[in-house]
């Protein structure tokens, strides 16, 4: 009986020692489990995009590069970078080339692609990040329709957005579609990270000028840019007046561009154009509304048609002023006029989230921030530019998310409106779901995140690079008889001339 009552005693105790060792282990996984959860919430709620939650991503471009030029400081200095003459790099290139054509199956389609970052003398790149982050609270600096300068910095800021994160650590870099190489022979492209829009505006016009033109020997010297005429080189030019007086002697580079102005307004015929150059999203200047805050809003949104900005602009900007005339008094239409300052900023946000669409007229260029301000504020863009050419068109579909209508509509009496205003409830719903998953792909941060705009720059460069391998062969071996470089001339459409090769 005592032995029956000692196997009762031992049964009993049994679940009981069970339940205090799962418990035990259970707080022992939300100990650590919490105590690597990054504080606060994530600035984005559509999907698993912070595969490593321990960094977590910096949206202020301020804060950020601040942050950046801190760890720059603390770090050691960079070893020096090794280069070689032009044939012997081509050599050693062609030897890579070769090596991975017979061992990968899908190569030259396989990512991660691989980018060399020249190592650039610092008067090009941390003192011209310095030179910002020491003068931007000057807001008496203004350009010269009353733009603060430092917000249309921050507004260009790609090329900062995109050194950073080819910089950062390894161990702190979560995209996959691109890798930073140390051995030039190594490289499918090579990243210029000089920054052209910062010394544009914040350094006198003589002084900007031959720091272009130091700027522009460094890079021509290079034996990677002569190997290939600097066909595989990326150069970020991102405000139309960025590295203008040079341009020229770079225009076989790939360009950073924030359109393509066809028009020939700001850039010559022949300098940029789509299969070269890529289209890259200005920098938001409103804060995004994720989808949560889509859905908490939509009961907001009783405004039928918002627009904030400057009402006349040059160029093909001038259908603003047109617009303007038509819409102005118009039910259910709010048209302000403001800049991109702290107090635009605010207004232009608490706008554009009570309302269901967002007029986006072109400016001086067919593209303005202004878009993406819509965006990511989940108010559906009415585009009227003609002109418009978008980032991440290979990959993005703009018809989900946006409305297009040519200007000769728009200024239309009474038809923009009655367009609006027919427009289903379903099909609005649609497009801001849309809206609400296409705005990951507009957030710069750091680091940079999966499906960001710094990753789809990568999946559109890796879609460029056979035909960038395709024209640097060719340049190396046509002889002067042959035909000029094949270039792709894309016509306007009642052009005479057909498209042809050049």
């Amino acid at each position: 009986m005592m032995r029956m009552g000692g196997r009762q005693m031992t049964r009993s105790k049994s679940p009981l020692l069970v339940l205090t060792l799962v418990l035990a282990a259970l707080s022992l996984l939300f100990f650590f489990l919490f105590s690597f959860r990054s504080d606060g919430p994530a600035p984005f709620s559509d999907g698993p995009l912070h595969p490593n939650p321990i960094y977590k991503p910096e949206t202020s471009f301020v804060a950020s590069l601040e942050r950046f030029l801190l760890a720059f400081h603390n770090s050691p200095p960079s070893a020096p970078q090794r280069t070689h003459d032009p044939e012997h790099l081509d050599d050693l290139l062609f030897n890579t080339d070769t090596q991975r054509l017979y061992a990968d199956p899908y190569y030259p389609l396989t990512m991660p692609l691989r980018v060399y970052v020249y190592d650039m003398p610092p008067k090009f790149t941390y003192d011209l990040l310095r030179l910002f982050i020491t003068s931007y609270k000057d807001t008496s600096n203004l350009t010269s329709n009353g733009s603060p300068v430092h917000r249309l910095i921050e507004q260009h800021s790609i090329d900062y957005w995109l050194w950073a994160d080819l910089i950062a650590p390894e161990s702190e870099r979560l995209l996959k579609s691109v890798v930073r190489v140390h051995r030039q022979e190594e490289a499918d492209l090579f990243y210029v990270p000089f920054f052209t829009t910062i010394s544009f505006f914040l350094m006198e016009k003589q002084q900007c000028k031959s720091l272009y033109r130091e700027a522009l020997k460094w890079i021509t010297d290079q034996p990677a840019w002569n190997r290939s005429g600097g066909r595989d080189h990326i150069i970020p030019v991102h405000h139309p007046w960025s590295f203008k007086s040079v341009r020229r002697s770079v225009k076989n580079a790939i360009w950073l561009l924030p359109d393509m102005d066809s028009t020939g307004n700001w850039y010559k015929p022949g300098q940029v154009y789509l299969e070269k150059d890529l289209i890259l999203p200005y920098v938001a200047n409103v804060d995004l509304c994720d989808a949560r805050c889509v859905s908490e809003t939509q009961s907001r949104r009783t405004t039928l048609l918002f627009f904030r900005g400057r009402l006349k602009r040059n160029a093909g900007g001038k259908i603003r002023a047109k617009l303007v005339a038509e819409l102005s008094g118009a039910e259910g239409v709010s048209i302000e006029e403001g800049t991109a300052g702290e107090g635009g900023k605010a207004a232009a946000q608490n706008g554009m989230r009570k309302s269901i669409f967002c007029l986006n007229p072109a400016g001086d260029t067919p593209s303005s921030a202004r878009l993406f301000d819509a965006i990511v504020s989940g108010c559906i863009p009415v585009i009227v530019s003609d002109e418009l050419e978008l980032p991440f068109e290979g990959i993005l579909d703009y018809r989900k998310i946006a409305l297009f209508v040519s200007s000769s509509d728009a200024v239309q009496p009474g038809w923009l409106l009655t367009y609006l205003r027919n427009i289903s409830p379903a099909q609005i719903e649609e497009m801001r779901q849309n809206l609400a998953k296409y705005s990951r792909h507009f957030i710069y941060s750091s680091p940079a995140q999966p499906l960001g705009p710094e990753d789809l720059v990568w999946r559109m460069m890796a879609g460029k690079l056979v035909n960038i391998k395709l024209h640097t062969r060719r340049s190396q071996r046509v002889v002067k008889e042959s035909r000029s470089i094949c270039t792709c001339d894309c016509r306007r459409p009642n052009s005479t001339t057909p498209g042809h090769l050049l």
